[in-house]
């Protein structure tokens, strides 16, 4: 599919009455809920990201424990994450972001009373399913409101959205801790999501294409079922078994074995695939997806133990260490809506997503550098300008695949470039995380061994440990293995940073169209009604 849009720059934005669509006032409307959805499933990763180094110790966890409470959502997210825009082009869509927040919800509530590590693994793995359609769903939902040009307007609601969860959760999130408990982590977003419900009940009307309906049951399990086990691989080699053994070569052999029978079958047998492979033809989708896997990996893969340094690296409370995210926070909200207004008034988006990456290189590379005795002014400064690059690139990558994508595969689209992006985010959690604990492992192990202390004596150097009942020599070596192994990870994560640049650069440029359609769609419509139920 090598349809490409060629709107002049230089014509101003056709507004949604001109094109039939709904008005801004609509918009802005049907958007208040689907920001608030936004926002519950962007809290659900970060209120709980402070909590995390709290909740392991309570409920007697590991280093694996820790990663995998947050791979456990990674990886639903993920798998299903195509599975929901595939919905989304079949369904009505505000039914599907409906059913993604009861989703969330259930999960949150078995979350919230989890008696050990292993039920608040299993209710995280439920609370993805729900993440995965909302954050596929509202950028469907969007491109279906709105049309490219259109959608840098809004883009920047979207970006203070993500910023104010970004910033508030880590806060709330240490407040909870510090005052009532870590459970309440998991109890907070439910108010928010019942809100959603309700005011997308309310305000989204969307029209409904008729078309007959043919759901990819074989494609969508196999595809689960591949990447699933490809990334159980990435989250436990190394902790579990050996890289090289026997059980990782049968994971690896399994899930290409899953993968590539998915793959048939989406090409070959269904009649509705769930990943339409006719979208990789496009050259701007081949390398946003691309772009969007490494930008994953860089950006989950070490943002995400950021709370653990400053907590357990530099002893500041999960309150504390949640006001260290709006350094970074603030550099995504300004970048997200400044980008966004600017695109949206030109229609031009390549020199923006070149810059980001540029940024995030810089910022990524930066942090490398930092131990458990940088101060904390500098750690800040590299936190903002990784965060002005993220603003840049995220949102900006999925608006260049959705101006050269038909509205009738919006949903499989979007929601491709967002399973990438997540799958991307879970290799890179997974595999830093393993890194991250070996690197603290051996540091710890042969600190003690020169202090001729028995590791024995202070539990499991694979295992987080309480600081604060840690004799002040030890407390000391524990906080100087987790700044530098923290260090380290961003290291690893910079190649994969300069990789995504590169698929940047080869991206050709193709203005922002004004329309919801292409071009080659604005012949008379299939028959809709609207969607008011």
């Amino acid at each position: 599919m090598t349809q490409q849009a060629s709107t002049p720059a230089a014509a101003p934005p056709a507004s949604a009455e001109q094109g039939g669509q709904m008005s801004h006032r609509e918009v802005l409307e049907a958007l208040s809920g689907l920001l608030l959805a936004m926002f519950v499933a962007m809290l659900s990763s970060t209120v709980v990201s402070n909590a995390l180094p709290r909740i392991v110790t309570d409920l007697e966890g590991s280093q694996t424990g820790y990663t995998w409470v947050v791979v456990a959502t990674l990886l639903t997210m993920t798998a299903t994450t195509p599975i929901w825009g595939k919905l989304a082009d079949l369904f009505s869509k505000k039914l599907l972001v409906q059913t993604a927040l009861v989703i969330f919800s259930i999960g949150s509530l078995i979350a919230g009373f989890a008696p050990s590590m292993e039920v608040l693994i299993g209710a995280r793995a439920v609370q993805g399913l729900g993440v995965g359609g909302l954050t596929a769903l509202v950028q469907v939902v969007i491109a279906s409101m709105v049309s490219p040009r259109e959608r840098g307007r809004y883009s920047g609601y979207i970006g203070a959205v993500f910023a104010m969860a970004t910033v508030s959760g880590p806060l709330v999130g240490g407040l909870l801790v510090d005052t009532v408990g870590w459970r309440w982590c998991f109890f907070v977003g439910l108010p928010v999501a019942a809100l959603a419900f309700v005011v997308l009940q309310k305000t989204l009307h969307l029209p409904v294409v008729k078309r007959e309906v043919h759901i990819d049951y074989l494609g969508a399990t196999l595809l689960v079922g591949g990447v699933s086990l490809l990334l159980v691989w990435v989250s436990l080699a190394g902790n579990q078994f050996a890289w090289a053994s026997t059980t990782s070569v049968a994971l690896v052999v399994a899930g290409l074995v899953v993968v590539a029978a998915a793959l048939y079958v989406e090409a070959k047998v269904a009649r509705e695939p769930v990943v339409p492979l006719r979208l990789f033809r496009d050259r701007t989708t081949s390398l946003a997806t691309g772009a969007s896997v490494l930008i994953g990996v860089a950006m989950f893969g070490s943002t995400v133990y950021l709370s653990q340094y400053f907590q357990l690296a530099r002893g500041m409370s999960p309150t504390e260490a949640g006001l260290m995210s709006i350094a970074m926070v603030g550099g995504l909200l300004v970048s997200s809506i400044t980008t966004g207004r600017i695109i949206s008034n030109t229609g031009y988006w390549k020199r923006y997503l070149v810059g980001g990456m540029v940024l995030v290189i810089a910022g990524l590379g930066l942090l490398s550098t930092i131990d458990e005795q940088t101060p904390l002014v500098v750690v800040g400064g590299f936190m903002a300008l990784l965060g002005l690059g993220l603003g840049a690139t995220m949102q900006n990558l999925v608006l260049a695949v959705q101006n050269n994508t038909a509205q009738s595969d919006m949903g499989a689209a979007s929601s491709v470039v967002a399973f990438f992006r997540s799958m991307g985010g879970s290799i890179g959690v997974s595999a830093l995380g393993a890194a991250l604990s070996h690197r603290v492992s051996d540091t710890v192990t042969e600190g003690l061994a020169d202090m001729g202390v028995d590791p024995g004596t202070t539990g499991s150097s694979h295992s987080i440990p309480d600081l604060a009942t840690l004799p002040e020599p030890i407390r000391a070596l524990f906080e100087h293995a987790f700044g530098v192994a923290t260090g380290h990870i961003f290291l690893i994560a910079t190649p994969f940073a300069v990789l995504a640049l590169a698929c940047v650069l080869a991206i050709k440029e193709v203005p922002l169209r004004t329309t919801v359609e292409r071009s080659d769609e604005l012949a008379p419509e299939a028959t809709a009604e609207l969607d008011a139920r």
